[in-house]
């Protein structure tokens, strides 16, 4: 009996752990028109050198980023317009095109999806030509990202590193590791910002997590 109890209580704990591992994942798309893809066809051709009939990628890197804003509304909001504000004057100058991720992860580890994987999305430079990126509302000061962000980050890249050809994960602050390389896409090689999010302590929590040592943070 003490046994059977035993075994009981272990498959208890195992489907608990399971169902706090589900992904709870909300479609909530921003505006994609024909500008929007027009535009994203363009930064393809004009930033990455890349010939392409339709704003499609395949992807083969997830890029994990920080908002900066402390809301849900306020991220959405920061993505939702096809054209870049032009208070972002550096990134303006350089397209038209708006940041957008398919995925915003609040701060309670509900999943946003702004919009398909596979359509291409403005968020590190480079690299959006192959890069998934997923945005997590929050700061690295007063609105660190959450402990419910970070294993909301975890079942998402496992998601994602199931159904996609995965061959790289990295920190938006890593992504200057690519430059010069045969990876890195950007005609104008002056064209770079300097990044802090997610910041290392929050990736070495999600690769120690995910235990996925296939998945590369630099090139080889």
């Amino acid at each position: 009996m003490r046994k059977y109890l035993l075994l009981v209580s272990s498959c208890l704990l195992l489907g608990s752990n399971l169902m706090a591992q589900r992904m709870r994942i909300i479609d909530r798309p921003i505006q994609w028109d024909s500008l929007r893809e027009q535009l994203s066809i363009e930064y393809l051709q004009t930033r990455h050198g890349l010939t392409a009939a339709s704003a499609v990628i395949k992807p083969e890197m997830i890029v994990i980023h920080w908002t900066a804003i402390p809301t849900l509304e306020g991220s959405f909001k920061a993505f939702d317009p096809v054209e870049i504000p032009g208070s972002r004057a550096q990134l303006q100058q350089a397209s038209r095109l708006n940041v957008s991720v398919p995925y915003l992860v609040d701060r309670d580890g509900t999943i946003y999806r702004l919009m398909a994987d596979t359509i291409f999305g403005r968020h590190c430079i480079g690299l959006n030509y192959m890069a998934i990126g997923i945005e997590n509302v929050g700061d690295g000061q007063k609105h660190r990202l959450t402990r419910a962000q970070l294993r909301a980050n975890v079942a998402l890249v496992r998601n994602l590193v199931n159904r996609y050809e995965i061959k790289y994960l990295i920190g938006h602050h890593e992504y200057l590791a690519f430059k010069g390389t045969a990876i890195w896409k950007e005609t104008d090689p002056n064209y770079q910002t300097n990044k802090t999010d997610p910041g290392d302590k929050f990736m070495r929590k999600l690769r120690k997590r995910l235990n996925m040592p296939a998945l590369r943070s630099a090139p080889e």
